[in-house]
């Protein structure tokens, strides 16, 4: 895989390109299309006649890849849901969220499509999934989405 490379100079308030350089790296990323939601495994919620319960899941050790640079990404997935009749199995989840470690995704679209595959899966009351980004240059990224029963997921 080649990657451009553009080396810039801030000069007196203008920006110029002084070199255009190209880089070949071993990288590989792969396509957010390998991430099946078929390994994540729903169990009863053997409560539900009795009370509801909040669920908090936090994967401290995320990684994917940056699909500009191929370089890894890391973070912490928060899962917070409130179950119907159905919870998730915690392997499977783990082996679910695995799947994206080499894989080429933004932030903001890795928490979507971790929520549409475990609100398919669950169909749960509600369901929150926040990632807590790495810093990468200085800039912490905090992204969440969020989904309701009786909203399209």
């Amino acid at each position: 895989m080649i990657k451009e490379i553009f080396l810039l100079i801030i000069k007196k308030g203008s920006i110029k390109m002084v070199e255009n350089k190209f880089y070949k790296t071993n990288l590989h990323i792969e396509d957010p299309g390998i991430v099946k939601a078929e390994i994540l495994e729903a169990i009863p919620y053997a409560y539900k006649s009795k009370r509801s319960i909040d669920i908090t899941i936090r994967q401290p050790e995320y990684t994917s890849v940056c699909p500009m640079t191929g370089l890894p990404d890391n973070g912490c997935i928060i899962i917070r849901y409130q179950p119907d009749e159905t919870i998730v199995e915690l392997k499977s989840l783990k082996y679910y969220l695995l799947q994206y470690r080499n894989v080429g995704m933004f932030y903001e679209h890795v928490v979507n499509k971790i929520l549409d595959d475990l609100v398919q899966v669950l169909n749960p009351l509600r369901m929150e999934v926040t990632g807590e980004f790495t810093p990468r240059g200085g800039i912490s990224s905090l992204a969440t989405a969020m989904y309701e029963k009786g909203e399209k997921a």
